[in-house]
């Protein structure tokens, strides 16, 4: 009969399997962390924000890192395996084909048209804001305002916004030399609450729409009698109206990546989606 373990050892023994077991399970237990990179349009970052804390506080291994850049550099970025994910505005069935993306839609949106509160013009024609920012009109007078030099607002090349003011209301037509660049929509909205004859061009996602105010400092302008509200832009009636994008990799088709898109899609996260755009579902 083989002889009995000391009590010394055998307490030992019972400790290690203790031990061996409590890894095992905190093993199976614990998933581990994955990090999902978003990078892309800056109009698109508040409701991105939102989003991924609400994921992750249903997914806790799940974390976000998002970066800025433009929609353009984000998918850039996505093309060379540098983000997981990109924030778009832009669109281009052609180049997505060829480079490999998928575009999903979550939510359609307005470029919004922005004075300072106290400048008494009320509404434009597209005629008459491609004259604006081609140079031709200089005074706020030739567009029904007070007297005052028009000082032109634009955002930075690479800027998807731009590019759909450039198409939609410059028509081939160069922004004027003199316009203020800014690299985001935010910056325009304070850049123009602090200057009386500025006029700009923003997401709707950094106003307050509805009320027409737009925001302390700066007033909504109207274009073609239509301002970026939910029922305008829902139903793509406003002339500067758009989709937002998220881009992924078509090869890239599973977790988590997959998951978190359905999360936008889904009813919870197209309410969050509603508190800065207009939901697509």
């Amino acid at each position: 009969m083989p002889a009995m373990p000391s009590p010394p050892r055998l307490f030992a023994t019972l400790v290690l399997i203790l031990l061996l077991s409590g890894c095992a399970q905190a093993a199976i237990v614990a998933p581990a962390t994955v990090t999902i990179t978003i990078a892309g349009s800056t109009e698109m970052r508040p409701v991105l924000n939102d989003l991924t804390v609400a994921y992750s506080e249903r997914h806790p291994n799940t974390l976000f890192a998002i970066r800025g850049g433009g929609s353009l550099l984000g998918e850039t970025w996505l093309k060379n395996g540098g983000v997981d994910l990109a924030a778009s505005t832009a669109f281009s069935p052609e180049e997505n084909a060829a480079a490999g993306l998928v575009r999903i839609p979550i939510a359609l949106d307005g470029v919004a048209i922005v004075v300072h509160s106290d400048n008494a013009v009320e509404s434009l024609t597209l005629a008459q804001l491609r004259d604006l920012y081609s140079g031709r009109h200089l005074n706020w007078q030739d567009v029904g305002g007070l007297t005052g030099d028009v000082l032109l607002v634009s955002r930075e090349d690479g800027s998807a916004t731009r590019m759909l003011f450039q198409e939609r209301v410059m028509d081939g037509e160069g922004v004027s030399l003199t316009a203020v660049v800014m690299p985001t929509s935010g910056d325009v909205v304070e850049y123009v609450a602090t200057h009386p004859d500025a006029i700009g061009y923003v997401s709707r996602a950094y106003l307050r729409v509805e009320n027409e105010q737009g925001g302390p400092g700066v007033r909504l302008v109207a274009i073609e009698s239509k301002l970026p509200t939910d029922g305008e832009v829902g139903a793509q009636t406003y002339p500067l109206s758009r989709p937002l994008f998220l881009v992924r990799a078509k090869k890239q088709t599973g977790l988590p990546v997959q998951s978190f898109i359905d999360f936008v899609l889904s009813p919870v996260g197209q309410e969050i989606v509603a508190k800065y755009h207009v939901p697509i579902r």
